[in-house]
């Protein structure tokens, strides 16, 4: 099978899938994200979501659809934060693995369920005060608002690919051998459109062909009617993720470590990639390409900080939960601004 249809079921297959099974984000998972970083980041995200709401004319139903919610730690956050576009905000947390899906109920007032595709239907076109949330694996079409998908991209199935120079490309697959999974090489297919991309990478040096990232994107893009697609991962060119050494741009991460050979235990760890933001834009063009860090700067996260110093200032004596949360801020601006880390993450927008 190709290295995609592998990492589709090493990661997301019901009964041995890493996130259907034993994997998770947090401080006690395998892997940290901004979102489990703190409550810190949400409330970050919460103001682009005003921004967006208040751009988009203030309408009574704005419908945010997150991709890859994972246990919903961003949605919580953002509940949490209370933005002003509340009262409009239909929060559908989108998540293939039903074991995840389990998970987003709790500490989640306003929860209304894990839904099939009419009742998604009906929560994002429903009448009545939010904010509501709801979970699904299905995702809806004809919405205005936001699709977010924060570290999704790079677990989405790629192959690995390279060139010869000459618009000739192989591909690796996964073969059953003697001795267990094992790569080999196979002559393969590129679309026009992403073998320009590829070319520009140096010939004989293996990379990924993210076609399934490509895939979704063109959906998400097709599912608005007016608002923004933002998606938050690390990523580089395709040229520049191909001239990392001994194929370093394809890692496992099992227990907040890096883990061993991908194809060793399947569905014990999770395989992940920079995303190639150029192979992206063969879909369409960013309307804003930046990094993490420039992007809380700009919705304000020096203020945020400063507003949890004073309010710790003020009650250090007698530290409540408030406090004690507000004194948490500065650690965490800490790790989400930080280089060759979060703070290093691009932020992607397309806006219709």
């Amino acid at each position: 099978m190709s290295f995609a249809q592998y990492m589709d079921i090493a990661l997301y297959d019901e009964s041995l899938g890493f996130y259907a099974t034993i994997g998770r984000a947090g401080r006690r998972g395998d892997f940290l994200t901004s979102p489990e970083v703190g409550p810190l980041f949400g409330a970050l995200i919460a103001r682009r979501l005003d921004e967006e709401w208040f751009a988009l004319g203030s309408p009574d139903m704005f419908v945010v659809v997150e991709f890859g919610a994972g246990p919903g730690t961003l949605a919580r956050s953002i509940a949490f934060a209370k933005p002003e576009c509340a009262p409009a905000l239909r929060y559908l947390m989108v998540e293939r693995s039903a074991e995840q899906r389990t998970l987003h109920a709790e500490h989640l007032d306003g929860w209304l369920g894990d839904l099939d595709a009419p009742g998604v239907d009906s929560f994002v076109r429903g009448v009545g005060t939010g904010p509501r949330f709801a979970s699904s694996s299905i995702a809806p079409y004809g919405i205005t608002g936001v699709v977010l998908a924060n570290e999704l991209l790079d677990n989405l199935a790629f192959d690995i690919v390279r060139h010869d120079g000459e618009g000739n490309f192989e591909r690796l697959d996964v073969h059953h051998g003697q001795d267990g999974l094992e790569f080999v090489v196979a002559p393969t297919e590129v679309s026009a459109s992403l073998a320009a991309v590829l070319s520009s990478a140096t010939s004989g040096e293996w990379m990924p062909l993210q076609e399934h990232a490509t895939q979704w994107l063109a959906a998400a893009i097709d599912r608005l009617d007016r608002g923004v697609v933002i998606a938050i991962d690390y990523g580089a060119t395709t040229a520049e993720i191909a001239a990392r050494p001994e194929m370093g741009w394809l890692r496992t991460f099992v227990g907040q470590e890096r883990g061993g050979h991908p194809l060793d235990n399947p569905g014990t760890c999770d395989i992940t990639t920079d995303v190639a933001v150029d192979q992206l834009a063969t879909i369409a063009r960013p309307s804003v390409i930046t990094t993490q860090r420039q992007f809380l700067e700009r919705v304000g996260i020096a203020q945020l900080v400063e507003e949890g110093r004073q309010i710790w200032t003020e009650n250090a004596s007698a530290p409540d939960v408030a406090a004690l949360r507000a004194r948490s801020r500065i650690g965490e601006a800490e790790a989400l601004l930080e280089s060759s880390s979060l703070g290093d993450f691009v932020v992607l927008e397309w806006t219709v």
